[in-house]
């Protein structure tokens, strides 16, 4: 079945088509929350907070985008509401991997035999964690909805209810700032 028939019905009191929709989209909220949060633990109240939010709003949901969409937001938006909170939590890219049915694992492959190579390896990460956890979170969100959850910039910016050329800008800044984290690094190892 279509998801906007499933949102229909789950709009007039379909509790299993609703349930059909959590199983749909769970998996890519829990990932989001693992992302912006850092920990399994705010991903999973993240995942909760957010389909109660969307059961509770539903009759208001006006399908002027797509359910996932409109999810991302609410999401995005319970998410930075708790980094706001808490401050800026870390969250380590060891802890990030997409397998192929585009859930994330913890781990990241190190393809390499060579000791050195790896030692090497290692440090970047860290130093790539370092740089992304360093994002203001403005910055942080953009980067981790475009650059690594794959979104477009037209649905960043209505998750995120900020104008197209905002979210253009931020994801450049993003990458500026991380561009300049890795020079310094690249310049000290001398590559």
């Amino acid at each position: 079945m279509k998801e906007i028939e499933l949102v229909e019905k789950a709009k007039n009191g379909d509790t299993e088509a609703f349930e059909e929709l959590v199983k749909r989209t769970k998996d890519k909220i829990y990932n989001l929350g693992i992302k912006i949060l850092g920990n399994k633990e705010d991903a999973a109240d993240l995942l909760q907070e957010t389909f109660i939010k969307a059961y509770e709003s539903l009759p208001n949901f006006e399908g002027r985008s797509s359910f996932s969409t409109w999810l991302y937001r609410i999401a995005t938006n319970f998410a930075l509401m708790k980094l706001r909170k808490e401050k800026y939590k870390k969250i380590s890219l060891d802890e990030i991997k997409k397998t192929s049915d585009g859930n994330y694992k913890i781990e990241i492959s190190d393809w390499s035999n060579n000791p050195y190579f790896h030692y090497r390896n290692e440090e970047l990460k860290e130093i790539l964690n370092e740089a992304i956890n360093s994002l203001p979170p403005k910055y942080k969100t953009i980067f981790i909805l475009h650059d690594v959850e794959g979104l477009s910039i037209p649905e960043i910016s209505e998750i995120l209810s900020l104008s197209i050329s905002t979210v253009k800008t931020r994801i450049h800044r993003a990458r500026l700032y991380l561009r300049e984290k890795l020079s310094e690094y690249f310049k000290k190892k001398g590559n």
